[in-house]
């Protein structure tokens, strides 16, 4: 296996700050998996406010968008393979697992370049519906695809691309401290997840009224009192990753309570000005954040979040 330089003993790793002088760049990601040309029929909310929230950005600043729902023919987002649980050294900065255009994978986190794009932005503003208590699946599957950006290995060169034996003994080495970083530290991630509270399925008792068996679902011990604590393993991720998650950044909103579904919908939402009033007051916060805080991302981060395979 070829060697890096040994690093000093105390050798302090930081990721270089940005000296080109540009405008600040935004990511706006919507995370909904409904698209019209899917089995929904229709567009989601999620896109609908990704849109909004696009229109209400400063004019000066780079804005750059991404609607993560499924569509007919399109790839999805592969699942992770957990490499790192094998060793560290084997989880690929950018993850290789996976490659551009494939044919025989096709993997829409790397056909939408979204390594690239996150690595591009000084931040990043994710919108989303809680599903089930949680957030959707599409985030999910993007969010554990950037485990590679909490200290992965930039040098998949020196383990064969992806032989574990050689990525343990590289972890193991003391070259690894050099290479370990985390990839997209110092960005800024919002998040703004929607819920309904249950539309207009739940009794006056709190629970679902279909469920016969009463006794079996207890109000009282649903998980989140703070319904935006559906995206706490996503906030948690960013912060364990070196990527700043403000308290005023992470929100939640009710849209459609106690309506049927089938008139909770983008066009309905229109309508809901206490619900878009508290989106547009999360869009502003952010916006007053990001332009303090200034640009982050540099030109090596965009070029060391190209892949470095074709699967």
């Amino acid at each position: 296996m070829a060697l890096v330089p040994e690093p000093a003993a105390e050798t302090p790793i930081a990721p270089p700050r940005p000296t080109e002088e540009r405008p600040l760049r935004v990511l706006v990601i919507a995370g909904s998996q409904r698209r019209h040309n899917s089995c929904p029929g229709l567009d989601s909310k999620a896109r609908a406010l990704m849109h909004r929230m696009v229109a209400r950005l400063p004019p000066e600043w780079q804005i750059d968008h991404e609607d993560l729902g499924n569509q007919h023919g399109k790839p999805k987002i592969q699942a992770c393979n957990a490499c790192v649980s094998s060793s560290m050294a084997l989880c690929v900065w950018p993850c290789n697992c996976y490659g551009p255009r494939s044919q025989t994978q096709p993997d829409l986190m790397w056909d939408l370049d979204l390594y690239g794009r996150l690595a591009r932005a000084d931040a990043w503003a994710l919108i989303g519906p809680t599903n089930w208590y949680g957030p959707s699946s599409n985030f999910k599957l993007m969010f554990d695809r950037l485990v590679c950006a909490a200290g992965g290995n930039p040098r998949p060169d020196l383990i064969d691309k992806k032989d574990t034996l050689k990525a343990q003994a590289l972890e193991r080495s003391p070259q690894w401290r050099l290479l370990t970083r985390n990839r997209l530290e110092g960005r800024t991630a919002a998040f703004f997840t929607y819920c309904d509270g249950g539309a207009n399925e739940i009794g006056a008792d709190r629970r679902p009224k279909l469920v016969k068996h009463k006794t079996w679902f207890d109000p009282d011990q649903e998980p989140y009192p703070d319904q935006r604590l559906a995206y706490q393993a996503l906030v948690w991720q960013c912060r364990y990753s070196g990527i700043e998650v403000p308290d005023a950044l992470w929100a939640v909103g009710t849209l459609g309570e106690g309506v049927p579904y089938a008139d909770d919908q983008a066009d309905d939402m229109a309508a809901d000005a206490e619900g878009l009033a508290g989106f547009d007051a999360w869009v502003d916060r952010f916006i007053a954040h990001v332009a303090l805080k200034g640009r982050v991302a540099t030109k090596e981060d965009e070029q060391a979040a190209r892949s470095t395979t074709n699967v």
